[in-house]
């Protein structure tokens, strides 16, 4: 049986794989047991979804914890069933440990009132103003990695959804996910420090990049 920590997980359905997939894929409404198959079905249910969020989610909203899960479950929900809950299980990205599963509901509570109810609504005026609220909302999600799987994507979910709010044009993050994908990662780790410029200087460049291409 698969152990996390002192607790037996292996029943979970967030703790099990595909049949067929190799574990490659997590087990999911769809039967689906190719990694690339499930890219491209959580890449368009996201493209389902994102035209309700931005009408849902206005220039006035202040963000919860509720709204972050509501999020996750209305883009994943159609393919994993435990969508828009909170892990159960500890995860790691290579031998770097998110936090752990069992503080993740506290974790989230103090992230609405000390992170999400200070930059949300996202209407600063200042561009230097908006990139530190995007910054440490995101680094912060990342960090508390809440779902079982999606979390880098919720966090850019609700980045555009503040940078909409701040007046800017939906955000590409396009760089992230290619040249500058090893730079991101170390900017989130220098989160753990509390030291968010990294990221402010990576927001920073997503924001003249999507400007530039609105």
């Amino acid at each position: 049986m698969k152990k996390d920590g002192r607790y037996d997980v292996s029943d979970l359905p967030e703790a099990q794989f595909e049949p067929g997939s190799n574990e490659q894929v997590l087990r999911n409404r769809l039967g689906i047991k190719s990694p690339n198959e499930m890219d491209d079905a959580e890449a368009r249910a996201l493209g389902k979804v994102m035209t309700g969020l931005v009408r849902k989610y206005d220039e006035r909203h202040n963000f919860t914890a509720a709204d972050i899960r509501d999020i996750h479950r209305h883009w994943l929900g159609e393919i994993y069933e435990w969508a828009g809950e909170y892990r159960q299980v500890n995860v790691s990205k290579g031998e770097f440990p998110f936090a752990a599963a069992a503080r993740v509901p506290d974790l989230m509570a103090e992230y609405e009132r000390n992170v999400l109810a200070r930059y949300t609504p996202c209407n600063f005026k200042d561009r230097v103003d908006v990139t530190r609220a995007l910054a440490e909302t995101h680094v912060e999600l990342v960090l508390i990695h809440p779902f079982r799987e999606g979390n880098g994507r919720a966090a850019r979910i609700l980045s555009i959804l503040m940078a909409l709010q701040a007046g800017l044009p939906p955000l590409n993050f396009s760089s992230i996910a290619e040249e500058k994908k090893q730079e991101y990662f170390s900017a989130v780790q220098a989160g753990l420090d509390k030291n968010y410029a990294p990221m402010e200087r990576l927001f920073a460049e997503i924001i003249e990049r999507s400007l530039g291409s609105s």
